[in-house]
């Protein structure tokens, strides 16, 4: 594995999961218990990589901030920025420079999955292929890229988001490219991997192979997704390496406070210094850094945000709470409602029954 890079994609701005990425990128959004991105990185290095770049642009310099020089992780990183985007293709080729090695896999960092990478890597090798796409398999592909192969695994076409796909294959985003092949990926401009980059190489003969995997695969960009994956993470459903012998029904950061009488459940995270008061039940809740909840107060498949406050005996199903937002106690927040940083809402301000 020293013979490969891995380049992380991390340039998007995360706009399905505002409010909580209008301050921090997606990829650093508290997950189990760690930035988000920490757990693609831990099984990046644990498969032998040690050389990683990524491709940043939104809030560029918070990722460095964060991982600094990745020692911490076992790896050596590197950051380039896109100073305009330019899509997947794009960004894959403005990292070109700084790769060393003459393979190169390449991985979206919003995806979080159970592929076994060295596996993937061997099967590349085997098929002497230019590219090996990991490929999952899905109960309805119409809303995903569909990649049909043959029975020897080749990539026959690539198909995005038909009303009628002829398969359940999905394009799981992450590639490994001959860098020879990667090279040839227009620099400068605005790139579409799945629509200009593999067509292409699909058109001039280019050896495109599937690796289909039947293993753990969630895209996190919706609040949905994001609150599913952390829990998987916390209750050890998918792999993640910081998170060895940590694995339950919830998972409490030492600097939390948790009165008694509470239930944390469904692969709750509680953040650093958030505060979970007497009588609270937090079930498959993520709650970030700060937060409090207080007395009473019921949270289920909902976001925390940073320093929020949720006021006693108040019901959150389903719902996006901002940074530093304020909600008073006896509400009612469901159905995926969503609260932008700082908003104020006094006791029993939002309900959707009578019964107080």
């Amino acid at each position: 594995m020293k013979a490969v890079d891995a380049v992380v994609l991390v340039g998007g701005k995360g706009t399905r999961l505002r409010p909580l990425t209008l301050a921090v990128p997606k990829p650093l959004l508290p997950t189990a218990g760690y930035p988000f991105l920490t757990h693609l990185l831990s099984r990046i290095a644990e498969a032998g990589i040690g050389h990683v770049i990524l491709g940043t642009s939104y809030q560029a310099g918070t990722f460095e901030a964060e991982f600094g020089d990745g020692s911490a992780l076992g790896l050596q990183m590197e950051y380039v920025t896109e100073e305009r985007p330019l899509g997947t293709g794009g960004g894959i080729a403005n990292v070109a420079s700084r790769l060393t090695s003459d393979t190169v896999m390449v991985f979206n960092g919003d995806v979080l999955s159970s592929v076994d990478l060295g596996a993937m890597l061997a099967a590349h090798r085997e098929r002497d292929a230019d590219v090996t796409l990991y490929l999952v398999r899905v109960s309805d592909p119409r809303g995903f890229g569909s990649v049909p192969t043959d029975g020897d695994g080749n990539v026959l076409a690539f198909l995005e988001k038909t009303e009628d796909p002829p398969t359940d294959q999905i394009n799981a985003g992450c590639y490994i490219f001959k860098r020879e092949v990667l090279e040839r990926i227009p620099r400068g401009r605005e790139v579409s991997v799945e629509r200009e980059v593999f067509p292409g190489l699909l058109a001039a003969g280019a050896k495109v192979c599937g690796f289909v995997d039947s293993g753990y695969w969630r895209d996190m960009g919706t609040p949905e997704d994001f609150v599913r994956g952390s829990a998987d993470l916390v209750r050890g459903i998918t792999p993640s390496p910081v998170l060895a012998g940590r694995r339950g029904e919830s998972l409490v950061h030492d600097d939390a406070m948790v009165a008694p009488g509470a239930v944390l459940i469904g692969g709750t995270a509680v953040g650093r210094g958030a505060q979970i008061g007497p009588g609270v039940r937090l079930d498959g809740a993520v709650i970030f850094d700060g937060a409090h909840i207080e007395a009473g107060s019921v949270v289920e498949r909902s976001i925390i945000g940073f320093g929020a406050r949720i006021g006693s005996r108040t019901l959150i199903r389903d719902g996006v709470i901002g940074d530093g937002a304020d909600i008073g106690a006896r509400c009612e927040l469901l159905r995926g409602a969503r609260v932008w940083p700082g908003v104020v809402i006094p006791d029993c301000g939002i309900r959707y029954s009578s019964d107080i």
